[in-house]
């Protein structure tokens, strides 16, 4: 969560001139005061972004060392998450641990899209993301893979 919270703060300040008035880590760094943080800081930025026309989005900025338009920024940082966001949940299935969803359906929710698996978040919403977290986690009953195979590929030999 450092590299998460400390790389987003500075490609919002320094590439897309938002600034939240806050330091990007928490004062104590525990995971539901990383949680906390990272909550609070992205729906100012959402709120900021939620202001910006087309112009602002076409204009270019300083990209490292290169110039690229805000759009294009943006689309580098939501990719950029999403791979820690994949690296997280590879490391963590090595470890055993079941997964909920993230963009839709997972093994541990029951497998396949086609297989009509459903999406279940670990928690409903922030508040009880917060609440569950602080009671030492609540988090959604996960049903398993299902009956079914949980690739497009199964090998017919097993």
């Amino acid at each position: 969560m450092v590299h998460q919270c400390v790389s987003e703060d500075i490609w919002f300040r320094t590439m897309l001139d938002i600034d939240v008035g806050a330091p990007p880590l928490p004062e104590e760094e525990v995971r539901l005061e990383f949680m906390r943080r990272y909550a609070e800081d992205s729906g100012k930025r959402l709120a900021a972004l939620q202001n910006k026309d087309e112009v602002w989005w076409e204009c270019e900025t300083t990209f490292f060392d290169v110039r690229r338009s805000r759009a294009w920024v943006m689309t580098r940082r939501m990719t950029h998450t999403a791979h820690h966001r994949g690296q997280q949940l590879a490391l963590l299935r090595m470890l055993g641990r079941k997964e909920h969803s993230n963009y839709g359906p997972t093994a541990d929710t029951g497998g396949l899209m086609q297989d009509h698996a459903p999406t279940i978040y670990s928690y409903q919403n922030l508040e009880a993301l917060f609440e569950g977290e602080a009671a030492g986690g609540r988090k959604a009953k996960l049903p398993g893979p299902g009956v079914k195979p949980v690739t497009e590929r199964p090998d017919k030999r097993r």
